[in-house]
């Protein structure tokens, strides 16, 4: 269920939540549960199994590991148990036909794939870190082990964020989870609705808006009725224009999704952490990754970059370490080669920062955004390589090597508007504006009303158009 549909906007949303505000304060938890369960076994009810077994192993392991406090050996054997079985659920739905291909094609092998897994588990990515987590911390005596299960299963499973973050950690949301009277106010639903709005915006407004103009340019192979030029055709500069739409739909694809889930969690009562910053205005590469799905970053910082030692142990260690987070970063984001081109990609652009270059863009103006907006678009051209009528190869010549072909004058024409307001919405000005607004009740609720109003009407006059980051 996608939360831009009618079905989610008119019938899931507004009776989950009358059904949470209605049940007694000790049954919350439970009718979220029951709700979130709903919600993930609409479109993937032959998976549920897999997300109830990462539940129930996460569970067990994280109150083993409370119960022999005074057995380091013991709880070291729990936490192997849930790594490994979560990993491994992991790797074997979203990663085992990738290793099997790749090693038909480096080694002339001819292992025949694995029935039945062609199509990954929804959101699997996201909620097996959550269960990690959670495991993790209560090793490191962080947290302490959830007795009752139910209530560790609405974390799992607490379908604003279950399908595509942002990840929240089981500590973030503990205290909350355990305040049965006075979980919400007026005012904390009011500000959750508002975010919902505003994420809904990004997405039907904004990322669907500025991805016709990438479908336009690339085309969609399985659908042959679709007028487009295609990167045959396609002149130099068309492509770029193309691949700086793909990149403001991404963003704002993804930031209106998390911007939705934190919304939700709100008018629940629950503290998301925020997971998008105004990263295209960064000024090094460094700093991009301050800013781009922070919950993702944050999540390697502290259970993968810290614990091999950070930047405590020396430069070449450091190296090595962003090495290592920065290829497990790629590998997190998809089974393919060019996921992982693409995070050794900003391997090499973290590394020439630390080495010399970031003492230079500190003192830059201009030239350093610059600077990482081209290297993130060129970024974000890997990431959509093997993207269904895209050809990696020819992407990247046509980027690089001036070809004519297709002017982009034309699409200028009819999205130059779009594309001017989709950059102005990339910079905080617009927050700056809804914090005059704001102020006001009027302006405040006459903006959300009509901005609620007019991304409804698109929801209802459009096709559905799934999350991106559904596929990760």
């Amino acid at each position: 269920m996608v939360f831009s549909t009618i079905m989610f906007l008119f019938r899931f949303l507004p009776i989950t939540l009358a059904l949470y505000y209605l049940a007694p304060p000790k049954l919350k938890n439970t009718v979220l549960f029951i709700c979130s369960l709903v919600f993930y076994c609409w479109g993937e009810v032959r998976f549920f199994p897999v997300m109830l077994s990462l539940i129930l192993l996460n569970y067990v392991c994280g109150l083993a590991i409370q119960h022999f406090d005074q057995r380091p050996g013991l709880r070291r054997f729990f936490l192997i148990a849930a790594l490994v079985g979560s990993l491994g659920m992991l790797f074997y739905f979203k990663y085992a036909n990738f290793v099997l291909e790749s090693a038909n094609a480096l080694l002339g092998t001819s292992f025949a794939p694995i029935q039945g897994i062609q199509v990954l588990p929804l959101g699997i990515s996201f909620y097996t870190f959550q269960t990690l987590s959670y495991s993790i911390d209560v090793y490191r005596r962080d947290v302490p082990a959830e007795r009752n299960i139910i209530d560790f299963g609405a974390y799992v499973v607490m379908f604003p964020q279950l399908i595509a973050g942002p990840i929240v950690k089981y500590r973030d949301v503990s205290n909350q989870l355990h305040v049965y009277k006075g979980r919400y106010c007026a005012s904390q639903i009011e500000e959750g609705m508002t975010l919902f709005t505003f994420g809904l915006a990004k997405k039907v407004l904004l990322a669907d808006a500025i991805g016709a103009l990438w479908t336009d340019i690339i085309g969609i192979a399985d659908s042959p009725s679709t007028t487009f030029v295609g990167l045959a055709n396609a002149s130099t500069p068309l492509v770029w224009l193309g691949i700086l739409a793909y990149s403001l739909q991404l963003y704002f694809d993804f930031s209106g999704y998390s911007m939705m889930g934190i919304g939700m969690g709100k008018m629940l009562g629950f503290d998301f952490p925020k997971n998008f910053n105004y990263p295209y205005i960064s000024a090094s590469i460094t700093e991009f990754w301050r800013r781009w799905h922070m919950t993702l970053s944050g999540w390697f910082r502290e259970y993968v970059y810290i614990p091999l030692g950070g930047n405590r142990k020396g430069l070449k260690r450091q190296i090595l370490n962003l090495f290592i987070v920065e290829l497990l970063t790629g590998i997190w984001h998809g089974a393919n080669w060019n996921f992982i081109c693409w995070g050794l990609y900003y391997f090499v652009l973290l590394a020439v920062e630390k080495l010399f270059l970031l003492p230079y863009l500190k003192r830059g103006r201009i030239w350093p955004h610059l600077y990482t907006l081209f290297f993130v678009v060129v970024g974000w051209a890997m990431f959509v390589g093997n993207d269904p009528g895209v050809e990696f190869g020819l992407l990247f010549q046509r980027l690089f090597i001036p070809t004519g072909g297709v002017s982009p004058l034309y699409f200028l024409r009819n999205y130059g508007v779009l594309l001017v307001v989709s950059v102005v919405c990339c910079t905080p000005l617009i927050e700056k504006l809804w914090d005059k607004l704001r102020s006001h009740t009027l302006t405040r609720v006459g903006t959300v009303l009509l901005l609620l109003t007019v991304s409804t009407a698109y929801v209802v006059g459009s096709t559905n158009s799934p999350f991106l980051y559904f596929n990760f």
